[in-house]
């Protein structure tokens, strides 16, 4: 009696010894996994999660954590959606999937870029549903283009979320933005429409960087369609050519007759030609009051302005052809 008596209290310890060491294994053991993100897929369940992990050597045994997930239910409760997990334990990962904690992936418009680069860029963000048919007619503009429509900032989203629900968000807030700054203009500017100052915005953006000169450079386009002068910026060829664009505007890309070729059109391009930040929608609707009517490239960044054509030429020779003559 005695003899069973000692075999079943050492059978209690040796098995209690083992639920330790186990519930220590289930606590502490790291998930060694590779891949940055995991994917957790709608209905899947823990034991097939863990199976998986087991068969690519991320954890050791299963059964440990199925006996785990019988005390405690709620915790393998799994949300589907995309989540990194890397530099957990097993069952930190587990926890962070069952509150549904997915990571969060970001995707930013820069303020200037034409909406092709917008594009290409959005179809190579990871683990977003590319559901983008026809984006001027999903997006419901009126205008025949998406250009100059989506605010430049950085958005948000989880894995598997809308690419067309992305950019509605950016469209609506660039909406908002172009109407308040519209609702609140400097009187007397030669614009119609909130869209026409949208289009002046995009050149303004590509005009110049510096935040100081964009009202100045606002005033010289605002100048110049008041007088019923050609606007004669460079971006605007440089939209027209497109993709293909070289990186050197030449004498035939200037005398070519485009839509976008304001040294050969009067007026405003048909539409915007890059995403227009804020402030240089801003500067489109309250330009610097001055009487100039040119501008050319210093080389540094800025910009020199001019109010004739004689004090014009004599800047392009010092700052554009001086330059080319020192190479």
């Amino acid at each position: 009696m005695k003899k069973w008596l000692c075999i079943l209290i050492f059978a209690i310890l040796m098995g209690s010894w083992w639920f330790l060491e186990k519930v220590n294994q289930v606590k502490f053991e790291p998930l060694n996994i590779s891949d940055k993100f995991v994917e957790i897929k709608p209905g899947q369940t823990f034991t097939q999660l863990c199976h998986q992990w087991q068969k690519n050597g991320a954890l050791s045994h299963c059964l440990p954590y199925q006996l785990y997930s019988k005390l405690i239910p709620k915790l393998f409760a799994l949300q589907s959606g995309v989540y990194a997990l890397k530099g957990l334990t097993v069952l930190e990962a587990v926890a962070k999937v069952s509150r549904g904690e997915q990571h969060r992936f970001s995707f930013t418009i820069i303020e200037g870029t034409p909406i092709w680069e917008v594009e290409k860029k959005l179809s190579d963000a990871p683990y977003l549903n590319q559901d983008i048919d026809n984006l001027s007619s999903q997006l419901m503009l009126d205008y025949g283009s998406v250009e100059g429509w989506l605010y430049p900032d950085t958005y948000y989203y989880h894995g598997f979320d809308s690419a067309l629900g992305l950019l509605k968000r950016a469209r609506d807030k660039m909406q908002a933005v172009l109407q308040h700054e519209w609702q609140n203009r400097a009187s007397d500017l030669p614009l119609k429409t909130p869209y026409e100052a949208l289009i002046l915005a995009s050149i303004i953006e590509k005009e110049t960087g510096l935040h100081e000169e964009r009202k100045k450079v606002a005033s010289v386009f605002i100048n110049r369609l008041k007088k019923g002068m050609r606007l004669q910026t460079d971006p605007t060829i440089i939209y027209g050519i497109g993709e293909g664009f070289d990186g050197d505007i030449k004498r035939k890309d200037i005398r070519q007759k485009t839509p976008y070729n304001t040294y050969r059109i009067d007026g405003l391009p048909p539409t915007p030609i890059a995403m227009p930040s804020e402030a240089s929608i801003h500067a489109a609707l309250h330009p610097q009051k001055t009487d100039y009517l040119y501008f050319v490239a210093t080389g540094n960044g800025g910009h020199y302005f001019s109010k004739t054509l004689a004090e014009h030429n004599k800047a392009v020779q010092n700052y554009i052809l001086n330059k080319q003559n020192s190479r």
